[in-house]
């Protein structure tokens, strides 16, 4: 079921928001409220939260709260890896909190945090231990970046490969799973974690993986999920079948659905950084999902009600 509907991701980064477009992220800004009032009357009961920035910076927070944008949201989200990219140490990680709470009583989501294995696995293994010492009862909800590795023959979506060097191939090395699906060592780390830790796992378009990762956080006893259903995929061919199939998959798991990425043919620039021509259609979109897959009660009890079959007297 979604228990929540998360506005964009990263948007203060520079890789998932287009800054000469909107450099005062003020565009930004009206969209989200555009957005949240649509899921808002779709289903008031869908918690909605601010998408997770990174980096972590409370002038971007204080900015969107001079927008209006913390009026609407029930929770804002931060983003950190402390060990990958990050210029801040692991053990910084209730400061970070707290510069956030300096600004907001809103809860603190920490929907990413991840360590990579791209020097060694066993790295992973202490990051994830000394990630649950810090943020567990600390933050509101902790999830996990992530179940699988990147495939190789992908590439990593929003980054720029010839710009970012190494930085960029750590992408590819997030993951408790590696590529092939066998676990690395910090699987049973993470075992030991769940509940309280839940997952984030985007999957593309068609992904071969939605089957396999049902199984594997079952078995690992997630609950919570976040993941992603993008507005520039709704425009391909026959979308709505796969996120049908996406989001019937999940239906057992509390997922947090993250909205995000423009058309190509609906940004103010070409890319799926850009701020749209159009917000309300944005909007509109996440409202659509919402009431698709996350339905109002009394919308539903209607559906229910004329999908009964009459009383024969």
């Amino acid at each position: 079921m979604i228990e929540a509907a998360m506005i964009w991701n990263e948007p203060n980064n520079k890789s998932h928001w287009d800054p000469e477009i909107d450099p005062e992220w003020a565009q930004f800004g009206h969209m989200v409220n555009l957005a949240a009032d649509a899921i808002a009357q779709a289903n008031p009961d869908v918690t909605r939260v601010l998408g997770g920035i990174s980096p972590i910076d409370p002038g971007f927070m204080t900015r969107m709260k001079d927008y209006g944008v913390l009026d609407r949201v029930n929770a804002v989200a931060v983003h950190g890896f402390p060990l990958d990219w990050n210029l801040w140490q692991i053990h910084d990680w209730p400061k970070k909190l707290d510069e956030i709470r300096a600004v907001t009583d809103l809860p603190i989501w920490v929907s990413e945090v991840g360590i990579s294995t791209f020097g060694a696995e066993e790295v992973q293994v202490w990051g994830l231990q000394r990630t649950a010492e810090l943020l567990k009862g600390n933050a509101a909800r902790i999830q996990w970046y992530s179940l699988y590795d990147l495939p190789r023959e992908w590439e990593a979506t929003t980054r720029h490969r010839e710009a970012e060097g190494s930085s960029y191939y750590r992408h590819f090395y997030m993951g408790l799973l590696r590529e092939d699906g066998s676990p690395k060592p910090a699987l049973e780390e993470f075992a030991k974690h769940t509940p309280e830790m839940g997952l984030v796992q985007w999957f593309h378009y068609h992904d071969h993986r939605l089957d396999d990762a049902v199984a594997w956080m079952k078995r690992l006893g997630v609950t919570h999920l976040r993941t992603g259903l993008s507005w520039a995929d709704s425009f391909r061919p026959n979308a709505l079948d796969w996120f049908d199939r996406q989001m019937q998959a999940l239906e057992d798991f509390n997922v947090t659905v993250t909205f995000c990425f423009t058309p190509e043919h609906r940004g103010i620039a070409p890319h799926h950084t850009s701020a749209p021509q159009v917000p309300e259609e944005f909007a509109a979109f996440c409202a659509q999902m919402i009431e698709r897959y996350a339905p109002r009660a009394d919308a539903r009890s209607q559906a229910e009600f004329l999908q009964t079959p009459a009383l024969t007297i």
